[in-house]
Formats: structure tokens, sequence, C-alpha cells
């Protein structure tokens, strides 16, 4: 049974995630793009929102960033440059830390100011405290795995992860296998960010995307712009 759920966790799920996350964020943006952005409530109890939000983004961003770097470079370029395992894992451990720290209260912030002011909460769709309590219980989880990695500071959990994630990427179908003992609550962890990873399309998560493309946006505008003048039309005398 353990077997059957680790194998669908680590060999199937991630390109359920992936097929999910492109086909859906595509399907939605051809359908209805109108709702391609987070909806804002800016103007209530904004001096909260400024705060929770500031760190939320700033953390979850290095936390992300950290991630796509930490598992998918490859190991051998760590050893042509010659960085020791134990320096990527404190560097891991410090900036990324640090960094989920700032994403948990800034979560924490916009989850309470959500829940407990009445206006905002009228205005507020299942999915979207829904997707926030999910990063708030998945940065909680991630800080717990500090607890886990500073027990195997050499590397050899660091490297089983990476060498999954780029298994993975390489259509390497039994690279389940490589991290089926690990620690259950980095089970937890990876089962809960390619659950993320499947809700990203349907959810304001989705305005993440928009911000990434905004500068390609920007450069690939028209040089000209289409303005109404403000002088009223003036009829032709008859």
């Amino acid at each position: 049974m353990q077997e059957n759920i680790d194998y669908f966790i680590f060999g199937i799920m991630p390109y359920i995630a992936l097929t999910v996350l492109v086909v859906g964020s595509i399907a939605r943006y051809e359908r209805d793009p109108f709702t391609w952005k987070s909806s804002s409530s800016q103007l209530l109890r904004r001096k909260q929102l400024v705060w929770g939000s500031i760190l939320f983004h700033v953390g979850i961003i290095t936390v992300f960033g950290g991630h796509l770097v930490g598992l998918f470079t490859p190991v051998w370029v760590l050893d042509v440059l010659g960085v020791p395992y134990a320096l990527k894992q404190w560097m891991a451990v410090i900036l990324g830390g640090t960094a989920g720290i700032m994403a948990l209260i800034g979560a924490t912030m916009l989850i309470h100011r959500r829940v407990t002011d009445p206006r905002i909460w009228r205005h507020t769709s299942f999915a979207d405290i829904g997707i926030l309590v999910l990063i708030w219980l998945q940065l909680l989880i991630g800080l717990g795995t500090i607890t886990l990695t500073l027990q195997h500071m050499d590397g050899a959990e660091m490297v089983r992860f990476m060498t999954w994630s780029q298994s993975v990427v390489f259509l390497k179908l039994n690279a389940w296998a490589m991290v089926v003992n690990v620690h259950w609550l980095y089970k937890v962890h990876i089962f809960l960010g390619l659950l993320i990873t499947i809700l990203f399309p349907f959810t304001r998560l989705v305005h993440m995307i928009s911000g990434f493309a905004a500068p390609f946006r920007y450069l690939s505008r028209p040089g000209y712009q289409i303005v109404r003048s403000r002088r009223k039309s003036v009829k032709p005398a008859e």
C-alpha cells in the first residue's frame, strides 16, 4: 500500500501537476482572460495588507527561486565549481529559512486580515482563502524540514532530491524509487507542492505569470498609442 502511494506521489503526480499547470493556465486565459488577475481589496486595512503582502511576496519568491536553483542545478556543476555540499546546505538553511519565515509571517497577516474583517470576508471566495491556507501550511512544513536537513549536512539527502527532480524532467520513470525512503515530512512537503501546482490555474495564483511576463509585454507593445481627443466634435453647418 505504501509503495503504491509513493509511486503515485513521486512517479505519477509530478506529470499530472505539470500537465494541469500548462493546459489549465492556457485554457483559463483563452476562456476568461478577465479573471487573470488578483482581485484587489487594498482600500480596506491597507497598512496590514502592505506589510503582509511585502513580507509574503519577497519571501515566497525567494523560496521559489531557491527551490528551482537548488533542485535543478546538475550535481556535476557543483563538483566542477568546487562548491561543497555542506556549504549549499547551509545556504539553503540560512537563506531559505529566513525567506520562509518572512513568507509565513506575511501569509499569517494576510489570512488574519481576510478572516477578521467582515467586509473583506464577504468578498473572499473559497479558492482565495483555501490556496492561502495551503501555502501557509506548506511554508510551515518547509520550515519544519530544516531540522531534518541539519541532521544530513553531508548533502546525501540534497543530492537525492536533486537527482529525483532532474530525472522527472528527463522522463526517467523509475525516478520515484530514489526518494521512497525519505522522512515523511519531506513527502508531505513534496505532495503539498504538487497539489498547489495542480490548483495554480484555478486560483488567484495565476497573476504570478502576468507579473513575470510584464517586462516582455512592455518590450513587445506597439510604438504608437491610440487616444481620443478631448475636443468635442463640431457638427458641420448645413
